[in-house]
């Protein structure tokens, strides 16, 4: 997938604002979808802080139900898409379309060549075994997983590139915004290859990545102070706005 492709995808030419809901049950990720609908948010991710991802399924179904014509992704805390896509395609298969699947580690190996990615490549060969039609959002040098340094951003996302259809970075943690020279060297290096944000991205600083990136994965940044699940409308309301292509130009 291009830069391009993704964005006519979401019917966009600006970065895709995809708010993330970390889940606790149906009625709280319901009513966080529907205000991220009623917003105008093209689509949102769901993830499973609180619980294994055997509970997360039938509220994943849940929410489908509520929203059968939404974009609908989830995460799967620290499970990689070797697991998580015949989870997928098992859904799918029961009536429970999923668009996207993000992963907090592809499993690149930035020390080596991009044919000896076996774990990224086994990855790949799975989803395409199981049928699973989503997008694949793959975390490469992302929070919380295995350290990359600076000097490897450029080779580590590169080889990112072959293996997803969104390579997806962050911040050093949940909340933290991300080094400004990282997803520069990572906007390079993936060249037409679609990049997503998942950390740090608030209202204030979005102008800081609003040409480096295509979709924006973001929670602490649009929920209400100090609570971790819940969307605070006025904050995605602020943040879409600066989206819209004429605040874009005027932000150049």
């Amino acid at each position: 997938m291009n830069k391009n492709a993704f964005k006519d995808a979401f019917n966009s030419i600006t970065p895709v604002v995809l708010p993330v809901i970390h889940v606790l049950d149906n009625e709280q990720a319901v009513k966080n979808v529907a205000i991220a609908q009623s917003a105008g948010c093209p689509g949102v991710f769901l993830i499973n802080h609180d619980f294994p991802y055997e509970q997360f399924l039938p509220i994943i179904t849940h929410v489908r139900q509520q929203f059968p014509d939404f974009w609908l992704g989830v995460n799967f805390l620290a499970v990689t898409g070797l697991v998580a896509f015949p989870v997928l395609a098992d859904l799918a298969a029961g009536g429970t379309r999923v668009d996207a699947y993000w992963a907090d580690d592809a499993r690149i190996n930035e020390a080596k060549p991009p044919e000896s990615q076996e774990e990224a490549a086994n990855i790949l060969a799975m989803k395409a075994s199981c049928g699973w039609k989503g997008l694949y959002f793959g975390g490469t040098a992302f929070k919380k997983q295995r350290e990359v340094h600076a000097a490897d951003y450029t080779k580590c996302a590169a080889i990112a590139r072959n293996f997803m259809d969104v390579v997806t970075t962050s911040g050093i943690a949940t909340g933290h915004a991300a080094d400004t020279g990282k997803i520069q060297t990572f906007r390079t290096a993936c060249d037409d290859t679609p990049l997503a944000l998942a950390s740090g991205i608030t209202p204030e600083n979005f102008s800081d990545y609003r040409h480096l990136v295509d979709a924006v994965l973001v929670a602490t940044g649009i929920n209400f102070t100090d609570d971790f699940y819940n969307i605070d409308p006025s904050k995605l309301a602020t943040l879409l706005n600066l989206c819209k292509p004429e605040a874009m130009e005027e932000q150049t």
